[in-house]
């Protein structure tokens, strides 16, 4: 296939800035997620911002959190495939097709993953001519089985769940001896890395100081959460300390599998992070602390923010503004809400004040989920408005700050080392290439790569 013929999408420029895209190619492609949402077109639609050029954001209403600082989520149901992981996948694939390293019709992209990430490759290796095949572990959702099909990919289920990716990493190498495969590993693709770090970071920044035009928070960011699934979104954490210096970067990760809390392990259930083991383009050194929070907890505040007795509670017994219901109750996915349960405990355990914002992210919607929450009925019952008053108070209100490791010197040497284990010892990294993530000009390099990239593909679309 020539140049001429490969599917191109938008620079990294033009996902956080998408009104630089040509105005014809972005009208053609604002029309294609009305009317054609499969089409190649919605690549240029991969963006945190809406047609009015507005970052998707919602602030989190204090009568919910509990808290006096306030907590910002940036959403990614506007997304083509209504995560944010879209546009990993998207800038993964277009480094490769940009290198030369993949064709369409010559290579099968295989996606490792363990949720949303494996639907994007299912979205987007397709939309760019790719056969596309998605590993993911046989205990995930249902709907996201069926949401890879609906893209037009395939799948292998691998043995286990969320947190058993050394088998998803087995079955790539299996597949990585068929020449026709490219393995498009989320987990050391800094492809993944550069979108959340110029794309995401950049839109939480400027989330910040528009809410300090509208009288909320002090236009600065105090802390940003984000577990760690890939570590792909902490990335944004760095660049919301380059821009402001006394903000903290929080990971998070469930209780029932702690690795980076105290080098544990074990099977969970907040679908998309916690993979037991530190990722390749995960930079430690910028981490400030570890915060765990209870898988089953995020799925029961899940269900508070999507079903009926709980918006009915949160209205008349807490007064939360109806409006904000409404709008949680579309935005929400498990991760998001282990995201907002440890923002919350970020607010407290900081001390942060009524001026002050943390930040995090909602990785997907609970449209995911609806299987899961079914599943959580029959274990659990039905939940009643005093099941919901409950929750509000010990999830929310009742955040508990337990489960919280700072990011000492000794602490990020130590999470740093656990990456010796995964990728020198099974994925065939040298000790020189892990050394050499110590300096910070290593991810320095990574970052400028972002205008070096954006400015190739801007001259091969011609």
């Amino acid at each position: 296939m020539s140049a001429k013929e490969l599917v191109y999408g938008p620079t990294y420029e033009e996902m956080l800035y998408p009104d630089r895209i040509d105005p014809a190619t972005r009208e053609r492609a604002l029309a294609a997620a009305k009317d054609d949402p499969l089409s190649p077109l919605n690549l240029y639609n991969i963006t945190w911002r809406n047609t009015d050029g507005k970052i998707y954001h919602v602030v989190l209403p204090g009568e919910l959190t509990g808290v006096d600082a306030n907590i910002v989520v940036l959403y990614s149901k506007d997304f083509p495939t209504r995560s944010h992981k879209v546009g990993a996948t998207y800038s993964v694939t277009m480094e490769h097709q940009l290198a030369g390293d993949i064709t369409p019709g010559e290579h099968t992209l295989v996606w490792p993953s363990t949720g949303n990430y494996g639907i994007g490759g299912a979205y987007v290796g397709p939309r760019m001519g790719f056969d596309s095949l998605v590993l993911l572990p046989e205990l995930m959702s249902r709907e996201r089985f069926e949401q890879i099909e609906k893209y037009g990919a395939r799948y292998v289920k691998t043995p286990g769940c969320e947190s058993n990716v050394k088998e998803i990493y087995d079955k790539a190498n299996e597949l990585r001896k068929d020449s026709s495969n490219r393995i498009m590993n989320q987990f050391e693709e800094f492809g993944n890395y550069r979108f959340h770090y110029h794309c995401t970071g950049n839109s939480c920044v400027e989330v910040a100081q528009d809410l300090a035009a509208r009288g909320i928070g002090n236009g600065r960011i105090a802390g940003f959460t984000s577990a760690m699934g890939s570590a792909g979104t902490i990335a944004a954490g760095e660049r919301i300390k380059h821009e402001f210096h006394e903000a903290r970067t929080i990971g998070v990760e469930p209780i029932q599998c702690p690795t980076l809390y105290w080098n544990g392990y074990g099977g969970h259930d907040i679908q998309g992070i916690g993979d037991k083991h530190v990722t390749w383009i995960h930079n430690v050194f910028e981490m400030d602390a570890i915060m765990c929070v209870d898988d089953i907890e995020c799925k029961k505040g899940l269900q508070l923010l999507t079903e009926e007795p709980g918006w009915k509670v949160m209205a008349d017994r807490y007064h939360v503004p109806e409006s904000s219901i409404r709008e949680m109750s579309e935005v929400m996915g498990i991760s998001g809400v282990c995201n907002v349960l440890a923002a919350i405990k970020t607010a407290k355990h900081y001390g942060l004040r009524s001026d002050e914002s943390v930040f995090t992210i909602a990785t997907d919607t609970m449209d995911r989920y609806h299987s899961v929450m079914a599943e959580l009925t029959q274990t659990y019952g039905a939940m009643d408005e005093i099941e919901a008053a409950v929750r509000v108070g010990s999830i929310f209100h009742g955040a508990k700050l337990d489960w919280i490791r700072e990011g000492t010197q000794h602490a990020k040497q130590s999470w740093f080392n656990l990456k010796y284990y995964t990728w020198v010892e099974q994925q065939g990294r040298t000790v020189e290439e892990l050394d050499a993530q110590r300096d910070p000009s290593f991810w320095l390099g990574e970052q400028a790569k972002i205008e070096e990239v954006s400015r190739a593909l801007a001259e091969q679309r011609g």
